[in-house]
């Protein structure tokens, strides 16, 4: 009624040694690395260079959306004059975007 029960024999070794289980994982982040790490590291970069190239006279756009020129920077925040006579202070991770120069026109 009930069957014997036999062990099996032992299969054969993996020819390739178990490399070819780990390739996709491997491949996901090798794409992953080219398609967000790596521009994620220039984008950064290029705002670095940005911030260290700021100085007085320079018209810009902070995160926020203010659009004015630089009267003064320190070594933390720029001052930017948004109208004729007002200032605020920004940091300077908040610009985002250095303008032309002369695309602000004076009221």
């Amino acid at each position: 009624m009930i069957s014997d029960a036999f062990a099996q024999t032992a299969g054969a070794a993996d020819p390739t040694g178990g490399w070819m289980s780990m390739l996709p994982m491997l491949l996901m982040f090798v794409v992953l690395y080219f398609l967000m790490i790596r521009p994620q590291m220039k984008k950064a970069k290029e705002h670095k260079a940005l911030i260290d190239a700021l100085a007085a006279g320079d018209e810009v756009i902070t995160n926020g959306g203010i659009a004015g020129k630089i009267s003064s920077v320190g070594e933390n925040f720029v001052k930017v004059e948004i109208a004729s006579g007002v200032e605020i202070s920004v940091q300077k991770p908040a610009i985002a975007a250095v303008l032309p120069k002369g695309t602000l026109k004076s009221a």
